[in-house]
């Protein structure tokens, strides 16, 4: 039960801190409006690294927070069982929804004064910037993958007490920050199922002002193809180093 909680807490707070971010970029009227791509990397950056420092500190010792990890040390890395891997990705995906209505009620009066529908729909889950079924695809799962090999480089050798273990969360924080700025641009670097699927099913049952559609017809990219990138990230780990 602790590991769930840690999983649901951390994964909460990841997204209060990392749609947040967007919010503040994308929302009118906000301290932050405009402020870029630089802003929006760096704060989803803090937002891992809070995320894994919650979840731990929960009772998650492994603080996946996001199912592509956890699916890839199931069913490669045999670290899980079905049972409670599937558990697991369920109350990741319930922490991130839970984030992304606390991060509705955070900017409550900047909805009204921002009048594009896609802003709105940015502050809780990705897009493409150019619309391609394949390529949008290719793109979330070689991010993915290339977090799964980044995890377990920056964990590998590290033991209780050692360097790396202790600065693990904000080394797992700079690896997102690179993925974003490296590999962000053609999708918004979902590269965690309930990163995006909690969230856009906020939005999708919100009274958000002027919303528009919460494109399901995208939707299933972002959940999917991390997916695919954690399980193919997880074996070439285990193959190859």
């Amino acid at each position: 039960m602790e590991n769930l909680l840690g999983e649901f807490l951390g994964t909460m707070f990841l997204i209060i801190l990392g749609d947040g971010v967007v919010a503040n970029v994308v929302l009118n009227k906000t301290k932050g409006n405009d402020s870029g791509w630089i802003v929006i990397t760096t704060g989803w950056a803090m937002a891992v690294m809070v995320g894994v420092f919650v979840s731990i500190s929960a009772g998650a010792p492994q603080a996946d927070i996001n199912p592509a990890v956890t699916i890839g040390k199931w069913i490669i890395l045999g670290e899980y069982g079905a049972a409670q891997a599937v558990m697991t990705m369920l109350i990741q995906t319930a922490g991130a929804f839970v984030g992304g209505v606390i991060v509705f009620l955070a900017y409550f009066d900047h909805w009204g004064e921002t009048p594009d529908p896609g802003a709105k729909l940015a502050v809780f889950s990705t897009g493409p910037a150019i619309r391609s079924t394949t390529w949008n695809f290719v793109t979330e799962t070689v991010g993915t993958m290339v977090l799964l090999i980044g995890v377990g480089a920056i964990f590998t050798g590290a033991t209780a007490g050692s360097p790396a273990a202790g600065l693990g969360p904000y080394l797992v924080g700079s690896l997102v920050w690179g993925i974003g700025l490296s590999l962000g641009g053609p999708t918004g670097y979902a590269i965690n199922p309930a990163r995006d699927l909690g969230p856009r099913i906020a939005h999708q049952i919100l009274p958000i002002p002027g919303k528009g559609d919460s494109d399901w017809g995208y939707g299933w990219i972002p959940v999917v193809a991390p997916l695919v990138g954690g399980v193919l990230g997880a074996l070439v780990w285990n193959l190859v180093f």
